[in-house]
């Protein structure tokens, strides 16, 4: 039969232990009993904290049903605070727009108000207070600006207009009644003699709203008034400057350079040397360059305008560069304070401003054009056209850096007037040299020829020759005709070698070192000093130098043994030198000292000689120490080289 699990146990228990199983399953069994007697006591025991609890979570439970309600019905009522949210936020912005356009509104209505209102201190201001006061300028802005919204209404054909615009048109023509009779009057007040027009000038500057008031709400006033400022500057400007060039011309030199004035032109009223002296002292300012051309460095040139009447008082004259500086300085200093002023009081620009300028400055500039013409037409001076050009480059220059275009064209036009007759005159000293007849020129003499020689031509010659090249071979080519006038080569030479000297010497005056006209000059010198230090050693050295020029020749060649049935020559040569070479080189020391206007020149030739006789002395060492000639006895009679060379700077002169 089947067994319960318990008793299963119990038998299998039964069977291992050999215990009575049934007997202690019977007491497991009162114990429960006793413990459920035992449980069952306590219940009721606690009974009452039992229902207690019972009561109170019965409590409960109605207490959260309660609340469950509540919770129902306050979702219920966020459900519609939310849907009224949204409403009011609805109602929030159609607000927020009504407000913005009302306010637009307000502003565009309160700005016509206000443009429509003709306040009472504006009117009393246009009407009675002076032109010159602060107040009547602000208000005539606030006037402008009415004026302005007015024409702006008139065309939107806004009614309320008509209320103000009377009122307004009376304003105007009292306002530009006062400002035209100010302006007017401050433009007359440049006529008065000895008046400083910048100062009224300055002044209208303060007020040039004035003249954009006019121009804007009065045309026929403002054309007026610019006509009649036109007009009276023109006049100024013309009579002042037609004054103080006619004072200037009175402190020109009164020498001034003619046809005869040229390069090669012979001065035949200078026969008498005391004549010549004089009139080259009193030509002298006319044709030198000397300081002249300091007119050109910054100080001078952007320097003070010539005092005509000053300069009277002082007997002072200056040459036509000088006045020619001052007078335009002059006229640029004006012409640029005069275009800016046109250009900020008339409001005017481009070739509006320059329209204006030249209604102002047209007749003055005529004027200038006309007087220098007719200087220039007869001007044989290069030296003041070719500083009149540069000063004109320097002037454009200053007028650029300022960016004022007024006298671009006036420049332009000067200059087109001077470098023709610049170029004339070049080339008439040109033409001038190239038919030059050494013939006609009476006695020569190897001194510097009076073109070369003369004051003024090497200066111009310095001061244009770099600009014309033809004119510097015209020179070379007349220095060259005339030194073959000279029966001897000698005297050619020193003629050539001084006429070359002076003309250098001017040149570095004014040219760079470097310059190609400087390095001709200089090639042209040397070339001539070298064959002239031959010449002059010929005479007294000429047998031993010929001799030195064979002997090396033929060692060269290696036929040395030629020369060795020479030893009288030798013998003559050696001997001769020894006891001559001491007095011939003292009286070649004097006679180059004479035959040279440049002492410096004359110093340095006398030095190349005597190198050039040492060297030669050398080489005539070297020959007779060939085995060809040691056994010479002539040999021990030969000067020390050493010893010669302390003789000879004995000899050299110290300048």
């Amino acid at each position: 039969m089947d067994l319960t699990t318990d008793e299963f146990i119990l038998d299998e228990v039964d069977s291992k232990t050999g215990v009575d199983l049934r007997q202690y399953s019977k007491q497991v069994e009162a114990e429960l009993q006793r413990i459920e007697q035992a449980s069952i006591k306590d219940y009721i025991k606690e009974s009452q904290n039992i229902a207690l609890l019972h009561n109170q979570i019965t409590a409960c439970d109605s207490i959260l049903e309660r609340m469950e309600g509540m919770l129902s019905g306050f979702q219920s009522d966020l459900s519609s605070i939310s849907s009224e949210i949204q409403t009011l936020q609805q109602q929030s912005v159609s607000m927020n727009v009504r407000l913005k356009n009302r306010q637009a509104v307000r502003s565009h209505l309160s700005q016509l108000v206000d443009e429509l209102v003709v306040p009472g201190v504006m009117i009393s201001t246009i009407l009675e207070s002076p032109v010159t006061e602060q107040e009547f300028l602000e208000q005539l802005h606030e006037l402008n600006t009415k004026i302005n919204f007015a024409k702006e209404l008139s065309f939107r054909e806004t009614l309320a207009c008509s209320d103000i615009q009377d009122i307004v048109d009376r304003l105007k023509l009292k306002a530009v009644s006062k400002i035209r009779e100010f302006i007017l009057q401050k433009i007359y007040s440049f006529r008065k003699p000895m008046t400083n027009y910048q100062i009224p000038q300055n002044t209208l500057l303060k007020y040039r709203f004035f003249y954009q008031f006019l121009l804007a709400n009065e045309r026929t006033v403002a054309k007026e008034i610019r006509d009649e400022y036109v007009d009276t500057m023109s006049k100024i400007y013309y009579s002042y400057f037609k004054s103080y060039s006619g004072r200037l011309l009175k402190v020109q030199y009164e020498e001034v350079a003619d046809k005869d004035d040229l390069m090669g032109v012979e001065d035949t009223a200078k026969k008498d040397i005391l004549q010549f002296l004089s009139l080259c002292m009193s030509r002298n300012t006319i044709f030198t360059l000397g300081q002249r051309g300091a007119i050109l460095s910054p100080a001078e040139l952007e320097g003070p305008i010539l005092v005509p009447h000053t300069a009277q008082r002082g007997d002072s004259r200056y040459p036509y560069e000088t006045l020619f500086r001052s007078q335009h300085y002059a006229l640029l200093d004006n012409s640029c304070r005069e275009y800016l002023f046109l250009c900020d009081f008339f409001m005017v620009t481009g070739n509006s401003a320059l329209d204006l300028f030249n209604c102002i400055m047209g007749k003055t500039l005529s004027m200038f054009m006309k007087s220098m013409s007719t200087y220039v037409s007869d001007c044989y001076d290069s030296i003041a056209i070719f500083l009149c050009i540069h000063i004109i480059l320097r002037f454009r220059a200053i007028t650029a850096k300022r960016t004022i275009p007024a006298l671009d064209k006036y420049w332009d036009t000067v200059l087109e007037l001077l470098w023709p007759r610049f170029e004339l005159i070049l080339e008439m000293n040109i033409q001038s040299i190239r038919n030059t007849d050494p013939q006609k020129l009476g006695v020569l003499d190897t001194r510097p020829h009076y073109v070369c020689v003369h004051t003024r031509r090497p200066r111009l010659l310095a001061s244009i020759i770099t600009h014309n090249f033809s004119l510097q071979v015209e020179v070379e080519n007349f220095v060259l005709k005339m030194a073959a006038e000279f029966p001897s080569r000698r005297d050619q030479l020193i003629f050539l070698i001084n006429n070359y000297d002076m003309m250098l010497s001017v040149l570095m005056e004014r040219a760079a070192d470097d310059s190609k006209e400087v390095e001709s000059f200089q090639q042209l010198l040397l070339a001539r000093t070298q064959e002239f230090i031959e010449e002059i050693l010929s005479p007294p050295f000429g047998g031993m130098i010929a001799f030195v020029k064979e002997a090396e020749a033929l060692m060269e060649k290696g036929q040395l043994d030629r020369l060795k049935n020479e030893e009288a020559r030798i013998t003559q040569l050696v001997r001769g030198f020894s006891s001559t070479w001491k007095q011939s080189v003292e009286s070649m020391s004097q006679d180059v000292m004479r035959s040279f206007t440049n002492f410096k020149n004359g110093t340095s030739i006398i030095q190349g000689a005597l190198t050039q006789l040492i060297q030669y002395y050398h080489g005539f060492h070297k020959v007779l120490n060939q085995p060809t000639f040691r056994s010479l006895a002539v040999r021990s009679e030969l000067i020390n080289l050493h010893h010669l060379m302390v003789e000879v700077k004995k000899h050299k002169p110290n300048f």
